[in-house]
This record gives structure tokens, sequence and C-alpha cells, in this order.
């Protein structure tokens, strides 16, 4: 039994230099900054939201089409209609408090569609031209 422990020990000893070997030396982990349009879908979804929250706050519908072109969409005003549907349409993916920005933002852009209308609120008049 004494032999099985020594030799387990020296095992995990051994086993354990070479692991830390090949992760700090062989093997280490490379940071890169990855671009922005590799995001997954989800994280696009959330970063559309955010943008169409800062479009309420200072109205700038061309600063919103250059935030989201980074995403990499080819036609900006269709991605921003095709999210908002799918966040009306998916009960589990967003609320009312980010639905509502994402209508703005369709409807401001030059989309407006029916399923839009339940969550169409009052004109916004944007912060910036208050």
């Amino acid at each position: 039994m004494r032999r099985f422990l020594i030799t387990l020990l020296i095992g995990g000893v051994i086993g354990l230099g070479i692991g830390l070997y090949l992760a700090w030396v062989q093997f280490p982990v490379q940071t890169v900054n990855s671009p922005i349009h590799d995001l997954s879908a989800n994280d696009k979804d959330r970063y559309t939201v955010m943008v169409a929250q800062s479009y309420l706050t200072d109205g700038d519908t061309a600063a919103a089409i250059k935030r989201l072109s980074v995403l990499g969409v080819p036609n900006v005003p269709a991605y921003v209609r095709d999210v908002t549907e799918r966040f009306i349409s998916s009960s589990g993916t967003g609320s009312e408090v980010d639905i509502r920005p994402l209508v703005a933002l369709s409807q401001a852009l030059g989309y407006f569609t029916a399923p839009m209308q339940a969550f169409a609120g009052p004109t916004v008049t944007p912060a910036a031209s208050r």
C-alpha cells in the first residue's frame, strides 16, 4: 500500500509538472483583440439594444447607423427591424424595456411593421432636441 501511494504521488507530481510546462511555456494563452463583428448573435443583439437606447438619448440616427455598421451587417435598417421583430416574437429574448428603444430606432430608420405597433408609445422626443 505504501509503495502504491508513493508511486501515485510521484506520478501526480510528474503529471502536474508536464501540465504546467505545456500550459505556460509550450502553449500559453494568447489574448487577441477580436473585432466586434465576431460577437455571438446574442451579444450582437445586446449591442443593438444599447445602440437603440443611445439613440433615445441623443436622437442621432446617423450615429446609430455608424455604431451598428461595425457589426458587419449589409443593411443596418433591415438588421434593426429583424432584431426588433425577433425580440417582440420571442418572449424570453427581450423585455418591453429593450423592445421600445428598438421600435423607436427601427421607426426612425424607416421600418415600422405591424408587430411593432403595440410597442410604439407616444412620439419619442430625443433628449438632445428638447
